[in-house]
């Protein structure tokens, strides 16, 4: 088939790729200069089932205390602004979806989806001889007997999901990341082995030319005006600095892979998706290099705990990355949580990186109330969706664009979409 896919971060990417691999005639649509400018750019690198775990709503029955956990897991990390009417009807969606009683029956769909994207992350990488500062293991560090007591109930839904965890002493967590301050108070940690961390912007970048190098064609800077449906649908587009006049293309698909953009495409053919930016930030530095020191920073990837912020190593940089933000401007930064992020690098890894050179990153998540993505039909003819991740998409990009193209096909698919798909979103 002849498939237009709107949008170039690490979804569409992905998705370019799936379908040039199976032999479709690709073209891929972005108003930016290259692929993974904006809600990919500087995500925290959890590739592995902990991306979804630490975003998914998982607030069901046995949940005591934590009633909105998908949005407010950061706790005091939560930045309000003035909503308008639309954001807080999200809100209130959101409120629901993570108290339903099925909530948990979506987080196992979510698990699923994230260990088949982790296997075919790992096929391309290995397959392709694809590098993106790829790294092993990760904590999540408990301060107090208390903390770790609190996390009780969610352990216990680690190991119902499936997911395998070890819970370590603090000796054995400072073994694991040598590079935790020795200072810094620590009780116990959660290790899961198993997860997996990489630059997401960076394997974007390697897959794109791979996709490329199947036949796809990525047109850049190039807006998205319109879509129509049907047996052709078709896309009109134009320079995004106007130089040319507007031009409509006919497909015989159309994927829709556009983060924020997408709810105003879509709803013209009738499908009005609740999607709201859900802001994160991220601080990234290099390491230090001194002699003596070998373990600046850490290895893999650390949680701490108790704010959900993550910090990842990224070849010889540091990331520190989380926070919820709903509202405000893309451009104006919190700044008490740009200073959060400098001080849990400092209370966890003290010394170890190059602050002055530090590069403060907030990025939109386009997300859906129930905190899971939107894969499949969209029920207008000839068009089709990937897109809401949140801020999983890193951890669900390649799985979810297997699944699309095999869903595109007729064949039959490695997860059950049923949950994903757009009718659950109907008021």
């Amino acid at each position: 088939m002849r498939v237009a896919v709107i949008g170039a971060g690490i979804v569409g990417v992905t998705t370019a790729y799936e379908l040039a691999a199976d032999g479709h005639a690709v073209t891929v649509f972005d108003r930016r200069g290259s692929v993974a400018e904006e809600a990919s750019f500087a995500s925290a690198g959890l590739s592995g089932l902990a991306g979804v775990l630490n975003a998914a709503p998982m607030a069901g029955p046995g949940m005591p205390g934590r009633p909105n956990r998908g949005l407010w897991r950061n706790g005091a990390w939560l930045k309000w602004h003035p909503l308008a009417s639309g954001q807080w009807r999200w809100l209130w969606r959101h409120w629901r979806a993570s108290s339903a009683p099925d909530s948990l029956a979506k987080i196992s769909v979510l698990v699923a989806l994230a260990r088949h994207s982790q296997q075919r992350l790992a096929a391309l990488t290995h397959g392709l001889g694809l590098s993106h500062e790829q790294a092993q293991g990760m904590l999540w560090l408990y301060r107090t007997p208390a903390a770790l007591a609190a996390a009780r109930t969610e352990l216990k839904l680690l190991a119902e999901l499936g997911v395998t965890f070890h819970l370590v002493s603090a000796e054995r967590a400072r073994t694991l990341e040598p590079g935790l301050n020795p200072q810094a108070p620590l009780h116990a940690a959660i290790h899961l082995q198993d997860e997996s961390i990489g630059n997401c912007r960076q394997f974007a970048h390697r897959l794109r030319a791979e996709a490329e190098r199947l036949g796809a064609n990525f047109r850049f800077h190039r807006q998205v005006l319109a879509l129509t449906a049907g047996a052709a649908p078709t896309v009109q587009h134009r320079q995004v600095d106007h130089s040319q006049p507007a031009q409509t293309d006919s497909f015989d698909a159309v994927v829709v892979c556009a983060a924020l953009d997408s709810a105003g495409l879509l709803a013209p053919l009738g499908l009005r998706l609740p999607m709201a930016a859900v802001h994160g930030y991220s601080l990234t530095a290099p390491l230090r290099q001194l002699e003596g020191f070998p373990n600046l920073g850490p290895r893999a990837a650390v949680v701490d705990a108790a704010s959900r912020l993550t910090i990842t190593r990224l070849g010889q940089r540091v990331r520190v990355a989380g926070g919820t933000e709903l509202g405000g401007r893309p451009g104006q930064h919190n700044e008490q949580m740009v200073k959060t992020l400098y001080s849990l690098l400092d209370n966890w890894f003290p010394g170890s990186a190059q602050q002055a050179q530090a590069q403060v990153w907030k990025g939109a998540r386009p997300s859906l109330p129930d905190g899971a993505p939107v894969l499949g039909a969209s029920g207008a003819p000839g068009v089709w969706l990937n897109l809401g991740h949140g801020d999983s998409g890193w951890a669900l990009a390649c799985g979810s664009a297997r699944l699309l193209a095999d869903l595109m096909v007729g064949r039959d698919a490695a997860v059950d979409a049923n949950a994903l798909s757009a009718r659950r979103l109907r008021p």
